[in-house]
């Protein structure tokens, strides 16, 4: 097949353009991966080397599918395209050119997650191990120094990445770099700055002119410093960068929507194309999703999507509730009906919630109804304090030479994390030149004696035993003893169950720790998905449900920031919600209710009126703001009585 064939308008255009850079603003469902993949079928079709092709893609799925659909086409020297995320890639070159080990840096992820704007999990010993009060604040300052670190310190758009220029974050960056290097680990977040860095220094790198054509999707999600990275990268005579201001939705990363905007006063010249005509979703989910958007915008602005002619009106519910009980089982019904009409299965239904325990309840209804159902809510799954236990153990049982995981395990049970006992401990291991694993085996046979530890020596004890326990299990008898079938560990033992049931304790912890840390969705399986709001990024479903769309929900603000900062919350917010509402393809359902147990409020952060046990929730303010081409809201129990009739 020709590169062109089929091509049209601007499609066409942006496959057969010459003028780089070129930018895209691509709205969702408007065919941006179809023009990207036809642009690289176009340079391989003209002879360009694929080995100076690099695709930077925001998922490894989509990496893998370019290169597989290309494959599919039958472009000769596709497989050697370089189609890569702009971690992976990064920790290739490092890994390539032996960065890290020649500053002594260990490619250990540390798996942590942020609740309540503070780093949990594996982060947690550390920000007590950091605790240099008053100089690095509370833990909520420390997690925000540590997540500038990850941005190479360019909290703005506006700002540089590189080296932090106050005194204080200099010297919290030598804490945090020495603690790293000790317990042989590193951030997620640190390849990109490390990448740079490398590159800064080293101006005669092969990969500074490797690549003639470097296309980068999902622009709009990198922060300043990934798009200082693409920069250096993009110094041959081919740069395409494809993205949406309206679905950035990555500000806890420092990506800003003003990047992508910002990106032709940087690069002069840049040749701009839109993709502004959804091809995915039904008329009037269209219309529906662009009165949304444009409450970011003046009044008077231009739509921002606009629906494919000829395209269907779709179909469209709002529903509300008497209770959270009734919402699980009346969507649960939904479900049920629309698999029997015999045009849909169970893949084709994605069911979206802002909180895991609405997801879970959801979950568990379909399951008790016979329907496979899954919840991929990984960011979450280590939440728990006995699935953290649990993890530790695993990574324990694989390497007890772990060093962050037997920082945890000691550390757990203590408000410090035993950070007087440790820090006695880690001062033995630098002077004597030995590992905390080799240390407290010593001090277990009586070899050493360490005063003033002996709580880290006790928890080192519970450990050996724990170890022994584990050690002939395999397959669902290891997870069952780390994973129970209990609340808590729900999420974490569903990714477990997907492993197999004869992997070994290192398959699993494998798989554990990529579900963790690099969390994506699986292609394939028969099953209703159930996921947040966030993990819908880039996936299409022919029917798409949103449950809990209540305020403090959807959208999630913090009153006690500044207003301008609620401001920016507030969209960020609504372009979360535009991005879920136009993963459909044909059936959306917002879903609410009116009433909600104030224990369980209070733990998700619903918005509440009035007293006692059962309180008075308010539908999210988006819902309103779908308006004019919404569907009217309807009552649940009455909807379910129609047949879930329009």
């Amino acid at each position: 097949m020709a590169w062109d064939d089929g091509l049209q308008g601007i499609a066409l255009r942006i496959a057969q353009t010459p003028d780089s850079p070129l930018r895209v603003m691509a709205g969702p469902g408007t065919g941006k991966t179809f023009a990207m993949r036809r642009r690289v079928v176009r340079l391989l079709e003209e002879e360009a080397d694929p080995n100076r092709i690099l695709v930077v893609t925001f998922t490894r799925t989509a990496a893998a599918d370019l290169v597989n659909e290309l494959h599919s086409l039958g472009v000769p020297g596709c497989e050697n395209v370089v189609a890569s995320t702009l971690h992976s890639f990064c920790f290739a070159l490092l890994s390539r050119r032996e960065v890290l080990e020649q500053f002594g840096r260990v490619p250990r992820p540390l798996v942590t997650f942020k609740t309540s704007g503070v780093l949990q999990f594996e982060a947690a010993p550390l920000l007590e191990d950091l605790n240099n009060q008053p100089l690095f604040g509370a833990k909520r300052d420390r997690t925000k120094r540590i997540l500038a670190f990850e941005a190479a310190w360019a909290r703005l758009q506006s700002e540089e990445p590189g080296w932090p220029h106050g005194a204080v974050d200099q010297q919290f960056q030598a804490d945090l770099l020495n603690w790293l290097v000790f317990h042989q680990a590193m951030l997620i977040g640190e390849l990109v700055p490390q990448a740079l860095d490398y590159l800064r220094t080293n101006p005669a790198a092969e990969e500074l002119r490797r690549y003639d054509h470097v296309i980068v999707d999902e622009y709009q999600d990198l922060n300043k410093a990934e798009q200082v990275l693409i920069d250096a990268l993009a110094n041959g005579p081919g740069q395409l960068i494809v993205g949406d201001k309206d679905q950035s939705i990555y500000s806890f990363r420092h990506a800003h929507p003003d990047g992508i905007i910002e990106f032709s006063e940087l690069h002069p010249n840049t040749h701009d194309e839109v993709l502004a005509e959804c091809r995915r979703c039904p008329a009037r989910i269209v219309r529906m999703a662009d009165s949304l958007i444009l409450r970011n915008y003046p009044p008077g602005t231009a739509p921002r999507l606009r629906a494919m002619a000829g395209k269907p009106e779709g179909e469209a519910h709002i529903i509300q509730w008497p209770s959270l009980e009734d919402e699980t089982h009346g969507l649960a019904d939904f479900v049920i009906s629309v698999l029997a009409c015999g045009n849909y299965g169970p893949a084709d239904v994605l069911i979206l919630t802002p909180r895991r325990r609405i997801g879970y309840a959801i979950r568990d209804s379909l399951v008790q109804r016979g329907i496979a159902t899954h919840s991929f809510y990984h960011e979450e799954m280590l939440e728990n304090d006995g699935a953290q236990r649990a993890f530790t153990l695993l990574q324990l049982l694989v390497n007890p030479e772990d060093r962050v995981s037997l920082r945890f395990w000691v550390g757990l049970g203590s408000p410090s994390w035993r950070k007087g006992e440790y820090g006695r401990l880690r001062a033995y291991c630098d002077e004597e030149n030995l590992s905390p694993w080799d240390v407290l085996d010593n001090m277990y046979k009586g070899i050493i004696a360490l005063p003033g530890t002996n709580g880290v020596l006790a928890r080192f004890k519970e450990l050996r035993g724990e170890l022994a326990a584990m050690e002939p299990l395999v397959g669902n008898a290891l997870i069952d003893y780390l994973f129970p079938d209990e609340e808590g560990f729900q999420a974490i033992r569903e990714a477990a169950l997907l492993v197999g049931d004869d992997a070994g304790g290192r398959t699993l912890l494998e798989s554990l720790r990529t579900a963790a840390t690099q969390p994506e969705m699986p292609t394939e399986g028969d099953f209703v998905r159930i996921m947040s709001l966030h993990k819908s990024k880039g996936l299409t479903s022919k029917i798409v449900i949103v449950a809990g769309c209540l305020e403090g929900l959807i959208p999630t603000i913090d009153y006690d920031q500044p207003q301008a900062v609620q401001q920016a919350t507030l969209e960020e917010q609504r372009r979360l919600f535009y991005v879920a509402i136009t993963r459909a393809t044909d059936i959306l359902v917002l879903s609410s209710t009116t009433r909600i147990e104030r224990k369980l409020a209070y733990q998700i952060g619903v918005q509440v009126r009035g007293g006692g046990q059962n309180v008075r929730t308010i539908a999210s303010r988006f819902l309103g703001e779908l308006r004019p081409a919404a569907p009217a809201a309807k009552f649940g129990p009455e909807w379910v009585q129609n047949g879930f009739r329009e």
